[in-house]
């Protein structure tokens, strides 16, 4: 009797491997598709566009003029990842003129402190906190953004022409900016591949991603945009045009991004090109060694495939996290999608969108087909090994259809197996496209409970648009320690130079209108020297002593003007083809690159004597001889107005009290250091007037602040005279 069952089990698993091999053979016959047309349109373009011209160099993305960019972070419970990828951004860009607003929520304090500590350290990182607490949805963080670079934009007077959607876990590449730069405002959606960073070899769940992104982003999406000319955003690496962003607002009353929706990325793609928008899957190879690249070392990377501007990040390690983020994308994609997206008059949009909804029948029938080939091994090898045994595949494989099924199957399932191991090889080498192989069957079981997961919640909510945000845990690949900003009076106390009290006192008595360290010094707290390497120590960099005034003409004349008032830098020395620049405050490497690029000579930077920046660049860019006060202060002594440490000490109060005016108009809180910064941006372009006129020209002040800013300045810059005087009559030491 347990034979006939078995029997009757096999006659009934034959008709479904007739179905189920039937639908993998359409979904094969698919995606060969994809493949032939992705070699086709590769093997064409090789022999005529670029037969006729040459690829693009990187360095071209250079030439453009920036304009202004907007990066969007939302951060729910991202404590201990968002500052570091914040601080990454901040200082790895390739790029002057962008902001970085991280959304962040009024019940998660954590996370608003790490992104507090990295707004202290640098001006373009703004927090914002979101009106509702948290968890909301992504799409609800991101309007909040929204709202706060529309009101940035009104104070700083600009319009931002990109807007870049970023994960809290992104690396970016450092060009990124510069490649968005280059396609705005041509290109309304323009989205980077994403390139997941691969963990231990035997770390299936994490890395089952990286397969799929490395053929996603390295074919599927390439010819999508051929096709059809529309691309899904990742999520990540996606830049939105100004006049996208706008349609968006107008289209959803004020809120561009969907509330509602889980995959709010993927719908704004097809709402764009509805509308007519341009879109554009940007691979653009980095070539030489001129440029930072995020691409791996291993043997069997492809020169130019396997070093393009991208994204990447850590995708989750464990069954649930994936299996809850993969069901998340398919309730967005699939449930979300086919309600809020309907079949279209265009037969190639129509054609991606069923390769996107078919998912939920692709992942079930991938993994029956799994089971289905287990069982037909273990029946192989029963016939094989047990003596005078029934054959039972002999029920499916003396069927005609049957074998012709199999045939077929088993041709398209080579060639996405090779698919597969080949575009990962491409970016990630040999080994891992050799991992490719058995790391099918373990994404075919995740894609399977995900979907499962994500048909449940479907019905338990009744509308795929109630399923709440379900979000994924994220890991950093950074880990730097020192990135925490040390305040000046700690550094101070540390190495003895001033007691706790005496820091009390000198908070307690700081005028609102005065630096604190320039405070420190006119009341003789510290010298000038001491804050000088207090501050090399907070922004951890070399201290130098430097006489602004005794520098080598030559080295002076190896930094055009324009530069060294943009940065406020000024050149000291210059050894062994490297030209050394002092600076009064940390010195973004960006403006290090520019410089690199502009004098073709090799660039690092010191901390030079508090002081010491200003009146350089007075005495060397704008000859005015009058702010060495060395003659007049040799003079006092021999005249005996001035004893020896008298002297140091005004020269000490002449230093510490230089400011420009900028620092004047943030001492007096009439502008933002960041809308300072951002008007030094937009000056450095028209230095045909006096910084002053500029900023009540393009109102980011009034003339009564500038006023006020030069008040201070005459009040706070005594003449060396004036401070020779006020020492009074000394006998000398």
């Amino acid at each position: 009797m347990l034979f006939d069952f078995f029997i009757n089990y096999l006659y009934v698993l034959k008709y479904i491997s007739l179905v189920l091999m039937f639908f993998l053979a359409i979904f094969g016959i698919d995606d060969l598709f994809i493949d032939v047309y992705f070699w086709t349109r590769k093997l064409w373009r090789k022999l005529t566009v670029y037969r006729r011209h040459n690829y693009m160099d990187a360095n071209e993305l250079l030439v453009k003029p920036e304009q202004p960019i907007a990066i969007m972070v939302p951060a729910w419970q991202e404590h201990g990842v968002i500052d570091k990828m914040a601080h990454l951004a901040a200082t790895g860009l390739d790029y002057e003129n962008y902001q970085i607003f991280v959304g962040t929520y009024p019940n998660d304090p954590q996370t608003q402190a790490d992104v507090d500590n990295v707004c202290a350290q640098f001006s373009h990182v703004h927090k914002v906190v979101c009106a509702q607490p948290g968890p909301t949805s992504k799409a609800d963080c991101l309007n909040n953004i929204i709202a706060s670079i529309i009101e940035f934009e009104k104070k700083a007077k600009i319009e931002f022409a990109g807007f870049v959607l970023h994960d809290s876990e992104d690396v970016i590449s450092a060009l990124e900016l510069r490649l968005f730069n280059y396609l705005l405002p041509r290109k309304d959606l323009i989205q980077l591949p994403v390139y997941p960073y691969a963990r231990r070899w035997y770390q299936m769940t994490p890395a089952h991603y990286v397969d799929e992104f490395a053929e996603l982003h390295g074919k599927d999406v390439i010819v999508r945009e051929s096709l059809a000319g529309q691309v899904p955003s990742a999520g990540v690496g996606t830049c939105f045009s100004r006049r996208a962003v706008l349609r968006l607002s107008v289209e959803g009353d004020g809120l561009p991004f969907d509330v509602q929706s889980l995959t709010e990325d993927y719908d704004i793609g097809f709402r764009l090109k509805q509308w007519g928008m341009e879109e554009i899957f940007a691979r653009f190879p980095v070539m030489g060694e001129d440029h930072v690249t995020l691409r791996e070392y291993n043997i069997g990377v492809s020169k130019r495939e396997g070093n393009v501007i991208c994204v990447r990040e850590y995708f989750p390690t464990t069954f649930n996290t994936a299996v809850r983020q993969k069901t998340r994308w398919i309730i967005g994609i699939v449930f979300q999608g086919m309600k809020n997206h309907k079949w279209t008059k265009d037969w190639k949009i129509n054609y991606f969108l069923w390769r996107d909804r078919r998912g939920a029948m692709s992942n079930l029938g991938g993994f029956l087909a799994m089971l289905l080939l287990f069982q037909m091994v273990g029946l192989t090898l029963y016939s094989t090994f047990v003596p005078d045994s029934y054959h039972f595949l002999s029920l499916l494989s003396d069927d005609p259809m049957v074998r012709v099924l199999l045939y077929i199957n088993f041709i398209l399932f080579l060639n996405r197996t090779f698919q597969r191991a080949f575009f990962v090889t491409q970016y990630y080498g040999f080994w891992q496209g050799f991992l490719s192989f058995p790391r099918m069957v373990w994404g075919n079981i995740i894609n399977f409970f995900a979907n499962v997961r994500a048909i449940r919640q479907v019905v338990e909510q009744g509308d795929p648009r109630r399923v709440a945000w379900d979000k994924t845990t994220h890991d950093f690949p950074i880990v730097d320690d020192t990135i925490r900003r040390i305040p000046l009076g700690q550094i101070l106390i540390e190495k003895g130079q001033i007691t706790e009290k005496q820091l009390e006192q000198a908070l307690m008595s700081k005028p609102v209108d005065m630096l604190f360290g320039t405070h420190l010094v006119l009341k003789r707290y510290i010298t000038n020297e001491q804050l000088s390497a207090a501050i090399a120590t907070q922004v951890d960099a070399e201290y130098q002593s430097c006489d602004p005034f005794e520098l080598d003409p030559c080295i002076i004349e190896r930094l055009p003007k324009t530069l060294a008032l943009k940065y406020s830098v000024l050149p000291i020395k210059y050894e062994n083809g490297t030209l050394i620049l002092g600076c009064n405050k940390r010195l973004n490497p960006v403006a290090i690159n520019v410089i690199k690029r502009q004098l073709h000579c090799e660039v690092t930077w010191v901390i030079i004597t508090n002081g010491a920046v200003m009146l350089g660049l007075r005495y060397w860019y704008f000859n005015q001889q009058e702010e060495n006060p060395a003659i007049k202060l040799d003079q006092a002594v021999v005249e005996k107005q001035l004893s020896l440490s008298k002297r140091q000490y005004v020269m000490d109060q002449y230093y510490a009290s230089r400011m420009q005016l900028g620092d004047y108009l943030l001492a007096l809180k009439l502008i933002e250091t960041t809308v300072l910064n951002q008007a030094v941006l937009a000056f450095s372009r028209t230095l045909d007037i006096r910084f002053g006129d500029f900023l009540v020209s393009q109102q980011y002040v009034s003339s009564a602040a500038i006023s006020a800013a030069m008040e201070l300045k005459t009040k706070q810059e005594m003449s060396i005279s004036q401070l020779i005087k006020a020492q009074g009559t000394t006998t000398g030491e």
